[in-house]
């Protein structure tokens, strides 16, 4: 256990990368071999979404400084709800409960995502791509990533997480979302088994359908646990399923690196759904 701690305190940038890596090795042949749909120009929409590593590299070195010294400063003034729990002396168990609190932490941000309009702005570029694959989990506007992380420092911050935790759980959390993207689907009888705790292929692909109510559900990050508490569960046979977002699916630049960048500090663009429900709330 001590060398295995220490790995992870010593090698976590390089478990990362190794580990998605082949991750999206993995999942990319998946797509080659049994893939739901085929995409002619898959290289040219990978290196589209791959950009997005370019322009976040900068912020997650800002961010990891960031991390490290709110950790190290917890630790050092025993701070954070974690120290007052004497269960959580075993490794283990710190673990498991640091697991789960942070799984609810980013169901929380994501929902918050969907509801905060100027937010929504941000991660409409994640949302907006028409051919779901392994290279979709990388499309996460550089401004998106800020808030992401912000909220995930927050939750570190209150609840005093250790450093070695939180590493094993990115690593955990990078292998789950690149196989959320995956253009491919679990046999039903396989998904409804995993699906019961986990977010699947099956579960994710929901909610990247193009309208509401399945774009506000499923918002799980590796656990599907959230969802079915707070009632944003749902299933949807994949022939029923268009991926994309419905007040973007006529935007002629969403294939354009750039144009995407600019895409969260343009007008706020409402849904047919929401225009309609304005439209009706006027005429009362």
């Amino acid at each position: 256990m001590h060398r295995f701690l220490h790995f992870l305190v010593y090698s976590s940038s390089e478990a990362e990368f190794v580990l998605i890596t082949a991750m999206l090795l993995l999942c990319w042949n998946i797509e080659l071999l049994a893939g739901l749909t085929a995409n002619s120009k898959k290289w040219k929409h990978a290196w589209v979404n791959a950009k997005f590593i370019f322009s976040n590299f900068p912020l997650q070195v800002i961010v990891g400084i960031s991390f490290a010294a709110t950790m190290q400063w917890t630790a050092k003034h025993h701070f954070g709800f974690f120290y007052e729990l004497p269960f959580l002396k075993n490794n283990w168990w710190l673990f498991v409960f640091t697991f789960i609190f942070l799984d609810l932490g980013e169901y929380v941000y994501h929902v918050i995502m969907h509801k905060i309009k100027r937010f929504w702005m941000f991660h409409v570029v994640h949302h907006s791509d028409l051919h779901l694959d392994t290279s979709t989990s990388l499309r996460e506007h550089p401004g998106e990533n800020l808030i992401r992380n912000s909220f995930t420092l927050l939750w570190v911050f209150i609840s005093g997480t250790v450093f070695w935790t939180l590493v094993l759980r990115q690593i955990i959390q990078i292998a789950s979302n690149v196989f959320a993207h995956v253009n491919y689907r679990l046999p039903e009888k396989l998904d409804g088994l995993i699906g019961m705790v986990f977010i699947t292929p099956n579960l994710h692909h929901v909610h990247h359908h193009y309208t509401k109510p399945y774009t506000d559900c499923n918002y799980g990050d590796v656990l599907s646990i959230w969802d079915r508490l707070f009632g944003t569960f749902r299933r949807l046979p994949s022939s029923k399923i268009v991926f994309g977002v419905d007040s973007f699916m006529d935007e002629p630049n969403r294939r354009v690196y750039l144009h995407l960048l600019k895409l969260p500090f343009g007008k706020y663009r409402k849904s047919p759904g929401e225009a309609l429900k304005e439209l009706h709330q006027a005429n009362k």
